[in-house]
C-alpha cells in the first residue's frame, strides 16, 4: 500500500514541478523586455495590496532570501517601477511601493501573460481548472505550514 501512496506523491510532484517549469518558461517569454518573473510577481503584489510593504515581508512572502529581494527591488526601482523611502516610525526600516510607471508596467505584463494563462484554461475547461484551484491551495497551504 505504501508503494502505491510513494507512486501517486512521486508523481504528483513530478507533474507540478515541470508543469512549473514550462508555465515559467511560457510566461517570461510572453513577459515586455526586460520584465522577469520576480519583476512581475513583487508588481503584481504591490498592485493587488495596494499599500507600502517592507522588503522583509516581500521577501517572506515570495518565500525567497533578503538578499534575493534585494536584488529584485533594487533592478525594479532602477527601471522606476517602485518607490523605497525609509520608515519614518524606524530608521532602520524602509518600505516598498509601487509607483504610477510599474502599475502601468505590470498592466502591460499582465496584458501579455492573461492570453497564455486563457489558453491552458480554454483547453482544460474552466470547470476542470476551478475544480482544481482548492486542491492546489491546500497543497499550498500545507507546504507552507511545513516550511
Amino acid at each position: 500500500m505504501a508503494d502505491r501512496s510513494d507512486d501517486l506523491a512521486a508523481a504528483l510532484f513530478s507533474e507540478l514541478f515541470m508543469a512549473d517549469q514550462l508555465a515559467r518558461n511560457r510566461l517570461s517569454r510572453a513577459l515586455p523586455r526586460g520584465m522577469e518573473l520576480s519583476h512581475f510577481g513583487v508588481l503584481n503584489h504591490l498592485a493587488r495590496i495596494g499599500d507600502e510593504r517592507t522588503p522583509a515581508q516581500l521577501a517572506k512572502a515570495f518565500h525567497v532570501t533578503r538578499g534575493a529581494m534585494t536584488n529584485t527591488l533594487g533592478k525594479l526601482e532602477w527601471a522606476g517601477h517602485i518607490h523605497i523611502r525609509p520608515d519614518w516610525d524606524d530608521a532602520r526600516r524602509k518600505l516598498v511601493s509601487i509607483s504610477p510607471a510599474g502599475r502601468r508596467a505590470r498592466d502591460v505584463a499582465l496584458a501579455a501573460i492573461t492570453p497564455v494563462i486563457g489558453e491552458v484554461v480554454a483547453a482544460l475547461g474552466s470547470e476542470r481548472v476551478r475544480a482544481t484551484i482548492p486542491v492546489l491551495r491546500e497543497m499550498r497551504i500545507r507546504l507552507e505550514g511545513e516550511g
